[in-house]
């Protein structure tokens, strides 16, 4: 069975989300070849960007934070009380950044282990650019689709499912159609697409 899931699925599991734990039970399916995970090679570039800017915004509210606790200490009834709050709130603002780092990393390379990578093609960049226009994607959820439907197209599997968290742009009903005519199902919670891949499993 492919399970075809995206950015978020990433995004999921690097920051420990509500649903991270479906996340990490989906993934030991795919590593134990009990599914098949099929993932956009995008989606494995595009949390990157998040990292990095998550982690400037950290460093700038540390820096406003700090010259602002600075002014507060000059309060003498303050100064002790603000000196633990502020190494408590450093060190969770600094070292969250370098954990997601590394959880990325350590996900990214369980993934290209044991998923199915789609290459982003010409072809695929240029259908994602017809989608756009078609379905009013942004560019970035037009390369995503056009990299998902492109194998479903390919292969016509006979059941696999699309985990995808971003309701905002993909919640179409032009685009649920179009997947249900490949057999797949799209799921907007891991929690329901865990459930849904073990009814599958043991139907």
């Amino acid at each position: 069975m492919n399970v075809y899931v995206e950015t978020n699925f990433v995004l999921e599991l690097t920051f420990q989300q509500e649903e991270f734990e479906s996340c990490e039970q989906i993934l030991q399916r795919c590593e134990a070849k009990g599914i098949q995970i099929v993932i956009p090679a995008y989606s494995l570039a595009e949390p990157h960007e998040k990292l990095i800017r998550q982690a400037k915004n950290r460093s700038e509210l540390h820096r406003k934070l700090h010259d602002e606790l600075d002014q507060l200490k000059r309060t003498e009834s303050y100064n002790s009380r603000i000196s633990n709050i502020e190494e408590d709130i450093s060190y969770l603002l600094l070292r969250s950044s370098g954990e997601e780092k590394k959880r990325f990393a350590q996900y990214r390379e369980r993934l290209l282990e044991s998923a199915y990578i789609i290459s982003l093609t010409a072809a695929i960049l240029s259908d994602a650019a017809n989608y756009e226009v078609y379905y009013g994607l942004e560019p970035q959820d037009a390369i995503v689709y056009a990299s998902v439907i492109s194998p479903l197209r390919q292969y016509q599997p006979q059941v696999s499912c699309f985990l995808n968290r971003n309701t905002k742009d993909f919640n179409n009903h032009d685009i649920v159609n179009e997947l249900n005519q490949f057999n797949c199902r799209m799921i907007w919670k891991f929690d329901q697409g865990y459930n849904f891949i073990e009814s599958q499993l043991y139907s």
